[in-house]
């Protein structure tokens, strides 16, 4: 049951890094494109950017329930780059909204355009942020020292930085491919064509400067990664995957490509998931907390498998039709 659970909650967040990250990506995208990109943005992510935060609550709802220590421990310990979070995705939807359906656009449009593409950029940052304070294990649960040492240190550091910096480039790598198919025109398909490779090589030395950082910060995650045989081998995967990512580009076929490059982006997250399983988040005092020692009671559990088993039956076909009706023309060979 906790497998199952645990299992769910994964896809979660694989799904969200896959279709809220190509809408955030969509910010950072437009803003390299410009002005230009504008019309294309807006078509492509208007009639699904809000269904795609479906999956962020439901990974929330199952660390609330099934991992409430976890859940408390980030609340408390990493509110404020949270509340960033929060408010980048709030500031995020109304200015696209504002934008999307202003009656009067000349007056305001620069200004929405400008929180939008800002909001795009600060949210995934702070979401990696957050991240790499749940890996970097600088979080004391005891609570002790002073209000920097507790709730600013944490998460004010290179290495967070680096892994925000790493997140927003992988969601602009996700969005720049999507943006592909939504093109009309050649001029704009080779446009972002250019973006992607530009994010796909940003997304890999971001990577790569991950890694590296962790060294200075005393976690070492080198090692982590060539001790799980499961992490080698999704990342050399997503290495593998690289260069087919190039000939796609060179070669275009927008449903090859996104298969190849949604493929890339959930490798990543399992080699990554792999690397650190079973620990949720690393804690100074090395009492980490894990799946199984920050896991609900058996009852607690059960009601949120049937919870979550009898939601996702209604979930995932209502996705299937919003995605049916609104981007079936996209997708289709560029060439075409």
């Amino acid at each position: 049951m906790l497998l199952i659970i645990i299992i769910i909650l994964g896809v979660s967040f694989i799904l969200y890094t896959l279709l809220g990250g190509a809408d955030f990506g969509a910010g950072i995208v437009e803003t390299v494109a410009g002005r230009k990109g504008e019309r294309i943005v807006s078509r492509a992510i208007a009639p699904v950017w809000e269904a795609n935060h479906v999956w962020l609550i439901l990974a929330i709802v199952i660390l609330f329930t099934g991992f409430p220590l976890v859940y408390a421990t980030i609340s408390v310990a990493l509110h404020i780059p949270l509340m960033i979070v929060l408010l980048g995705i709030v500031m995020r939807g109304t200015s696209f909204t504002f934008r999307h359906y202003d009656v009067a656009p000349a007056k305001s449009h620069a200004y929405y355009s400008a929180f939008f593409r800002a909001s795009s950029f600060i949210t995934p940052v702070f979401l990696g942020i957050t991240l790499g304070a749940m890996i970097l294990g600088d979080i004391n649960l005891e609570y002790t020292g002073s209000f920097y040492q507790q709730y600013v240190r944490p998460w004010f550091n290179v290495f967070c930085l680096v892994v925000g910096l790493f997140s927003a480039s992988l969601f602009g790598y996700i969005a720049a491919v999507f943006l592909i198919g939504e093109a009309t025109y050649p001029i704009e398909q080779k446009r972002y064509t250019r973006i992607s490779k530009l994010f796909l090589l940003l997304t890999i030395s971001m990577g790569v400067l991950v890694f590296i950082t962790a060294e200075f910060y005393g976690h070492h995650l080198f090692s982590e990664f060539f001790q799980s045989g499961w992490s080698i081998a999704a990342f050399s995967a997503v290495a593998l995957l690289t260069p087919v990512a190039f000939y796609l580009f060179n070669h275009p076929n927008t449903v090859y490509l996104r298969a190849a490059v949604s493929v890339q982006v959930t490798l990543i997250m399992l080699g990554w998931f792999a690397m650190q399983f079973p620990i949720l988040l690393y804690e100074k005092n090395g009492n980490h907390l894990t799946f199984y020692n920050t896991q609900a009671p058996y009852a607690t559990q059960f009601q949120l498998l049937i919870a979550l088993l009898v939601g996702l039956l209604f979930v995932l076909p209502a996705f299937y039709f919003l995605f049916k009706v609104f981007k079936k023309d996209s997708g289709q060979n560029v060439n075409s």
